[in-house]
């Protein structure tokens, strides 16, 4: 396999999780009836740029498609960060009724209402039609594809450069990552500003977060990488923030190599001098990954099976593509969770691809009181926890599996 960046041959594993269906394929009742496609689910780490990144099997059609049912919305700490982002931008770049915002992946609308609730024009691009529905219904203008330098020139001819551009939780998701990154530098105004917010790498390691490995993920960014593919594609970081979010994500300030003006901020420096000593542009950083994940696996594995000698209640919380892929990793099926709720309704009455375990509304947790809650989405733990507190007056007791298994 050649890098999707540097085009270099690429040897080096990270882990082999298996395989598994798309993570947000999820099942409607006829589908039970036939068989689901499976991808080989394999990471590599290029050895001359080092991004790290799965192999190729699955296309970006057949992940993001007209049934796609991850919403934005559900998560009321994502979106208090959302409204944060927005009135940090709004008057950190001084945007106003004459500026334009064009978010990329917009999903639902999630963020931009924030922009068009502040009198800013926005225009949000989103391939998912299910996605941009929701997010036409708020009032927001959708342009329907996949972005990159073709769609930004169209953008462009249409008088829609950006002042502002957004792309959260969607660098890692595009196959071309170099075309997708041009497309920024062709419709940002010369002083515009992109910022794109990621799972940072470096999370993933330490933290042991193999479950946020998915076919929808093609890259797993360090700022190392990500500066050398801006670089090359002619975009130049200029600052960057550590955010909690997801685990622990990177913010980053990019504006145009050949227009920007904005210096160039301490952080940028220290964070790369920071993976530099950590070892993220050597081969040794990443030996181990596959012994740990496979630790995790066996463990909560353990635990299901000896809750279910003991005559426990389990149930899980969130049909999230991290737990999907934890599912499946792990092999579980409904004998040891016999379901999962849900506070979507368009994943309610569905099933998880490949486990095919059935996801229900929430509501059915305080007529079940399971003894114990897996929580699929542990970035959200705490979230789910105060949703839920009910639950912990009634005996039951809060499981996470990764980094490791914890039960409170």
């Amino acid at each position: 396999m050649k890098c999707r960046h540097c085009r270099s041959e690429i040897k080096l594993p990270l882990v082999d999780l298996g395989s598994a269906p798309p993570s947000n394929a999820y099942l409607a009742e006829q589908d039970l009836h036939a068989p689901e496609r499976w991808f080989p689910l394999r990471v590599l780490v290029c050895e001359n740029c080092w991004l790290v990144q799965t192999e190729d099997f699955a296309k970006a059609d057949e992940l993001f498609d007209a049934d796609y049912a991850y919403f934005s919305s559900f998560s009321s700490s994502w979106l208090a960060h959302c409204e944060r982002y927005v009135e940090d931008m709004s008057e950190g770049f001084g945007l106003c009724a004459q500026s334009h915002v064009v978010e990329i992946a917009a999903n639902d609308g999630y963020l931009l209402k924030y922009f068009l609730s502040r009198g800013i024009p926005c225009t949000g691009v989103e391939p998912t039609a299910s996605t941009a529905a929701v997010a036409r219904s708020r009032g927001i203008e959708i342009i329907e594809g996949f972005f990159g330098l073709d769609m930004a020139r169209e953008l462009v001819g249409q008088g829609k450069e950006a002042d502002l551009t957004v792309a959260n939780n969607v660098l890692a998701h595009v196959p071309d990552i170099n075309d997708f990154v041009a497309g920024f530098a062709v419709l940002l105004k010369p002083q515009g500003v992109a910022t794109f917010e990621f799972p940072h790498l470096l999370r993933l390691m330490v933290e042991n977060q193999f479950d946020t490995i998915y076919h929808e993920h093609f890259s797993y960014l360090s700022l190392t990488a990500v500066k050398n593919i801006f670089s090359e594609n002619g975009m130049m970081i200029f600052d960057v923030q550590e955010l909690p979010t997801h685990g622990g994500s990177l913010r980053v300030f990019a504006q145009r190599t050949d227009t920007g003006t904005r210096p160039v901020h301490d952080r940028v420096r220290l964070l790369l001098e920071r993976e530099d000593a950590i070892g993220m542009r050597t081969s040794a950083y990443y030996a181990g990954f596959q012994a740990r994940a496979e630790k995790v696996k066996d463990d909560f594995v353990s635990f299901l099976i000896e809750t279910k000698r003991a005559g426990k209640k389990v149930a899980a919380y969130g049909a999230a593509a991290k737990g999907n892929t934890l599912m499946n990793f792990a092999g579980i099926r409904s004998d040891l969770i016999p379901y999962v709720v849900d506070k979507n309704p368009a994943k309610q009455g569905k099933f998880m691809p490949g486990s095919r375990i059935p996801i229900m509304a929430p509501a059915v947790l305080e007529r079940d009181r399971p003894d114990y809650l897996v929580v699929l989405p542990w970035n959200i733990a705490a979230e789910v926890r105060d949703q839920n507190s009910r639950l912990i007056d009634l005996g039951t007791k809060f499981v996470t599996a990764v980094p490791k298994l914890e039960i409170a």
